[in-house]
């Protein structure tokens, strides 16, 4: 049975699913129609429900829920991973409000916690992520807020921290690990292959965690920044044992966060079941 699959070329992406579409692992027999989007694609493609399995920001998620369901294996979760707003010159968040902010897109789970914490922030303008630190060192825009490999290079380029979401999340929630993005299987997929389909990406990152020199030329070659250390640093950060299994907690921070959206009126209400069981 062929399904589509779409992720991100960033590492932590790369990182998980080398194995599964590259014939490493035992795939029960599913194959894999795959292609690499940037995160904003990712999550336009899965608002319209057009693609099996996907990589879709949270935030995303909450307006094409009731196409998908979230599997247990696959997502970014953590603490300390928060996006980071940054400036070129000195700029304190409460002057945020009046500030022109670039963000990695609308739907990314960046720009709803940036919206969460900064409501009156609403100078915002959309850049490919990678593309933000340009948009503040030339003056395009104020502050930005950065993703990826971009939160591991902004000091070297010469940015300033305003902010750093994750711990503004972690004070609002006591604690729970921030839900970044996942991946979401089709409803339209039977009960009995979407579970073939979780245990793949759970058995490929298994597959990674044990054998992390086969994934490396893959990483490499998709990554945007080149820099091996900083590639391993963000599949450090990003991949983790939330990866392999989100749990009740990982569950909860998901929860928390798509009920912050509807309490801020930011998304509508979603199906009763959003989990793959």
């Amino acid at each position: 049975m062929k399904l589509t699959l779409g992720f991100s070329p960033c590492p932590n992406d790369t990182f998980i699913f080398e194995a599964m579409v590259h014939g490493r692992i035992d795939t029960e027999g599913l194959d894999f129609d795959w292609f690499l989007a940037d995160v904003g694609e990712l999550n336009s493609r899965a608002v319209e429900g057009s693609v099996d399995i996907t990589k879709l920001s949270y935030y995303a998620y909450a307006l094409a829920a009731h196409h998908y369901l979230i599997l247990d294996s696959g997502s970014a979760l953590g603490r300390g991973n928060g996006p980071l707003v940054v400036s070129k010159r000195r700029i304190w968040p409460d002057e945020l409000n009046e500030a022109l902010i670039a963000i990695p897109g609308e739907n990314t789970t960046a720009n709803l916690l940036f919206t969460i914490f900064w409501p009156e922030a609403r100078r915002k303008r959309e850049y490919l992520f990678s593309d933000i630190p340009e948009a503040i060192l030339t003056g395009e825009v104020d502050a930005g807020v950065i993703i990826h490999e971009t939160r591991f290079t902004y000091q070297a380029m010469g940015l300033l921290r305003v902010a750093d979401t994750g711990e503004e999340w972690e004070k609002l929630t006591g604690g729970l690990p921030l839900p970044l993005g996942g991946i979401a299987v089709s409803r339209r997929l039977d009960h009995d292959t979407a579970k073939k389909v979780n245990r793949c990406v759970r058995r490929s990152i298994e597959y990674a965690f044990a054998n992390p020199g086969h994934s490396a030329a893959f990483v490499a070659e998709n990554a945007r920044e080149t820099e091996a250390s900083v590639t391993a640093e963000h599949i450090r950060l990003y991949v983790n044992s939330y990866s392999l299994s989100l749990g009740e907690e990982g569950r909860e921070a998901v929860e928390r966060l798509l009920a912050l959206a509807r309490q801020r009126k930011l998304t509508g209400s979603l199906p009763d079941t959003i989990f793959l069981y």
